[in-house]
């Protein structure tokens, strides 16, 4: 081979070699900024196809996706100083390359460091400002949300990183913590038990007062039509009797005499002392005749 042909062979060698070095991707998963001697030149290319300078500029690539950042559990002090330890993890995601390429280096694992500290302040200072009961059940969500809109905004602006959520996936109360917290727990549910069966009897008491003046009212609406009732039935009947006894007055005599003499002689063992010829016998008397 001649002289000139290896010449060729060198230089279309290079060519390649410069074409391919000259060329790069950047997919739909991947953020990327085009750095020339070691500066920004353009940031935040598009996914496609690029061009660059081979040796004068440099392709640093970022993962675009929302990445899980699950930080080892730390131990935290609530605003009465009890001791709780919080196991959290946080979701982000690139959001500002080059803000993210200068102040990490492009270094992903500083950048991971670095937010794992701004989420322990984070939580430090949320947890600290609120009471164990928050901490653990009444204000979780709560503190999770003021928490991620909080960190987002500084987090942005410091590492160019997007917080899209912080949650806690347990949190735990030191040994020496347990025993006391469950004791006051039980201590407030005894509290509130107490209290709900007071207010139940209270309630009963009334449904019962009221139930006992509704049957008095009732009662006497009754008796009062029964007297009424009974009233005019004696009314009636009284009138009856004096209809019927105006009508003959020997047989009204008669009729109280009969009555008189059962009720006289209803018990044996009394003994009656009277006049065998008073009026009293004046019935019995004709009888005999």
């Amino acid at each position: 081979m001649s002289t000139k042909s290896v010449l060729f062979v060198i230089i279309g060698f290079v060519a390649v070699v410069i074409g391919i070095n000259s060329i790069f991707i950047v997919t739909e998963v991947e953020r990327a900024v085009l750095l020339k001697f070691g500066e920004v030149s353009r940031n935040d290319l598009k996914p496609g196809l690029h061009f660059k300078i081979p040796v004068v500029n440099q392709v640093r690539k970022f993962d675009a996706r929302v990445l899980t950042l699950d930080a080892p559990a730390e131990r935290f002090l609530t605003l009465e100083k009890k001791a709780v330890i919080v196991d959290s993890f946080a979701k982000f995601r690139v959001w500002d390359v080059q803000k993210f390429y200068t102040s990490t280096s492009g270094n992903e694992s500083k950048a991971i460091n670095l937010l794992g500290q701004r989420i322990n302040n984070g939580l430090r200072n949320e947890i600290s400002n609120r009471s164990l009961h928050e901490v653990v059940s009444g204000e979780r969500d709560e503190l999770m949300e003021v928490l991620t809109k909080r960190l987002d905004i500084s987090i942005r602006q410091e590492l160019g990183i997007e917080i899209v959520d912080i949650r806690v996936k347990k949190i735990d109360l030191p040994p020496e913590v347990s025993q006391s917290v469950y004791r006051r727990m039980n201590t407030e549910r005894d509290i509130e038990a107490r209290e709900h069966r007071a207010q139940g009897e209270e309630l009963a008491a009334g449904v019962r007062a009221d139930a006992n003046k509704q049957r008095e009212i009732i009662l006497a609406e009754a008796y009062s039509k029964s007297e009424e009732i009974r009233g005019d039935g004696d009314a009636g009947s009284a009138s009856i009797y004096a209809s019927a006894f105006t009508k003959d007055k020997e047989f009204y005599r008669f009729y109280r005499s009969m009555n008189a003499y059962k009720k006289t002689f209803a018990n044996k063992s009394d003994v009656l002392l009277i006049d065998p010829d008073s009026d009293f016998f004046r019935y019995l008397n004709n009888s005999k005749n």
